[in-house]
């Protein structure tokens, strides 16, 4: 028993040793740097950020062209080198946007017409925004669907899993069927267990609707499931949708979201029962099936082409232009926008989400300008757009980036940070997947931060903010988010403010700014990642995505060692 706690004094000795040393390593002007983070010049960018004269900064729209342009002269401010178009701060983005004209546009099921059967067709119509989303990805005024409906259970295509629903049936022509996130698992091998993988992302489901040559796609909304209300869904997608004009991937005429009860009365039509077919396809051995049911639709929507810049500074480093391993630090300032017309509070002001992140950005870029350390590589900081529509903005950035993705060593992305105060904890959900995470614990602890796992997994928050577009080019990428304990509290009350947060304010109107609001939390954890940032500049070797992991090859790829 000695000897045990013998060996244990010693492993504490030699990690506290190690700390340390670490800690010793970072440069005097470093810590000074991170010293004047102050958290009362964070405020005051979310402050203005999120004022109703920025009108809810919709891309396109007068309020995001205001905040783009004042988060542009800020870093000019601060001495950043242009990293946008022609000489500019300012990455512009050709998109076009799409919204649905809700008394212009109808949906309704059709079941067939029962056998001997003399009366003709009845349809079940639904009630836009109530019963369902729809936006036409076909970027056109309009479109007519009269297609047969085919359930394909969780819509999923994972060879790696030997999953495959589309198997054995053709949708080309037709409407899929599916339900919000991943097959039911316990086993992290298998589906990543409780963690939603991308194949239950909302966005992955239409995209492979879309290459299986389907003209529209119902996906079947469980607030247990998909980890939010309707509210979410319906708020996110009754307003204008924003598309990359460019992209030439396949596209669906109508991305639909569906109440569970739609579903429902899709299966009884059919004679199936919802909740056992729901089941049934969460397991082995299901088979995608068509259903004797049409989706009959009229979608009729405004299009708008306009552009919506990122917003991009540079601090080049010694080996800019070379070998460069640079370090990026990402936040989105697009939200919702505003709703013409509507009577009170009609406009989406985005002060958490992700005003927080904008002012930290702002922040941290200004601290390292300001601080005159002699950069091994350089960082790059770049606000982004449409995250709100799909991570469009940092999708960009990924395939146009200002250097080389080879050259950039690792994204730290800052989105939704809560302002309620000094946290003891930290996620950095994403972290663990690469060989800098020893480096992310050992920085954690001087900060006394503890890493808590993601308290959501089943929400899949890893594919939910800009990191996984940068991932998706193989960037090492995680985003800096809190645990739910912080000083002078329990985590009960973290807990409860996070979700009173998502079941009140979370894409709604009510995200407004409040002068109570305490940002020492958001301080300390810009401090957090700037001192990260520095590890990572100054690394031995470089940063890479552990073996086998899904963005691993893309890594390789983009350093030519395929």
């Amino acid at each position: 028993m000695i000897q045990i706690r013998s060996a244990v004094r010693v492993a504490a000795f030699v990690i506290s040793l190690s700390t340390a040393l670490i800690a010793q390593s970072i440069p005097p002007a470093v810590k000074a740097a991170e010293a004047s983070i102050d958290g009362e010049k964070i405020r005051a960018q979310v402050r203005f950020l999120s004022d109703d004269l920025l009108e809810g900064r919709g891309p396109g729209l007068r309020g995001s062209e205001i905040a783009a342009k004042y988060i542009a002269t800020q870093f000019a401010l601060y001495g950043l080198k242009p990293g946008g178009d022609n000489g500019t701060y300012l990455q512009q983005i050709n998109f076009v946007g799409m919204k649905a004209i809700p008394e212009k546009t109808t949906m309704s099921l059709i079941p067939a017409k029962p056998a001997g059967n003399s009366i003709d067709l009845y349809s079940i119509d639904l009630k836009y925004a109530d019963d369902y989303t729809v936006s036409n990805r076909m970027l056109t005024p309009s479109v007519d669907i009269d297609a047969p409906i085919v359930f394909v259970g969780y819509g999923a295509i994972a060879p790696e899993f030997q999953w495959d629903d589309y198997a054995g049936v053709d949708v080309k022509g037709k409407v899929i069927l599916c339900i919000v996130g991943d097959p039911p698992s316990t086993d992290p091998n298998f589906f990543g267990g409780d963690a939603l993988t991308y194949y239950g992302r909302w966005t992955y489901k239409f995209e492979e609707a879309a290459r299986r040559g389907a003209v529209g796609a119902l996906i079947i909304h469980r607030t247990d499931l998909a980890s939010y209300g309707w509210d979410v869904v319906k708020n996110s997608n009754t307003s204008e949708k924003t598309y990359l004009r460019d992209d030439k991937n396949p596209q669906l005429e109508a991305a639909s979201w569906i109440q569970l009860d739609v579903a429902k009365k899709i299966f009884a039509a059919s004679g199936l029962d919802a909740d056992a077919e729901i089941v049934a396809a969460g397991k082995r051995g299901f088979k995608a099936v068509e259903l004797p049911v049409k989706l009959k639709a009229h979608v009729e929507s405004t299009v708008r082409p306009f552009q919506s810049p990122n917003v991009v500074g540079i601090l080049p480093g010694a080996n800019a232009g070379g070998k460069d391993q640079a370090v990026m630090y990402t936040a989105h300032y697009d939200h919702l926008g505003f709703v013409p017309g509507m009577a009170g509070d009609n406009i989406y002001n985005g002060a958490a989400d992700n005003g927080t992140g904008c002012g930290m950005l702002l922040e941290m870029a200004r601290a390292w300008a300001q601080s005159g350390v002699k950069l091994p590589h350089s960082l790059i900081f770049a606000s982004v757009t449409a995250e709100e529509q799909g991570l469009l903005g940092s999708e960009y950035l990924g395939q146009h980036p200002p250097i080389p993705v080879g050259q950039i060593a690792l994204d730290i992305n800052y989105d939704m940070i809560l302002p309620i105060g000094v946290p003891l904890e930290t996620n950095v959900n994403g972290a663990q997947r690469t060989t800098f995470f020893p480096t992310v614990e050992a920085t954690a602890k001087r900060f006394n931060l503890e890493i808590v796992p993601d308290p959501k997994p089943s929400a899949g928050s890893y594919y939910r903010s800009d990191h996984f577009s940068l991932s998706r080019v193989g960037i090492p990428a995680f985003s800096i988010e809190t645990g739910n304990l912080y000083e002078g509290h329990d985590a009960a009350w973290g807990h409860k403010q996070h979700e009173d947060f998502t079941a009140h304010d979370y894409h709604n109107f009510s995200d407004n700014f409040h002068e109570d609001w305490d940002f020492s939390g958001n301080a300390k954890l810009d401090r957090f990642g700037m001192e990260l940032g520095w590890e990572a500049l100054s690394a031995p070797t470089i940063i890479q995505w552990k073996p086998k992991d899904e963005f691993e090859a893309a890594r390789k790829a983009s350093q030519g060692t395929r």
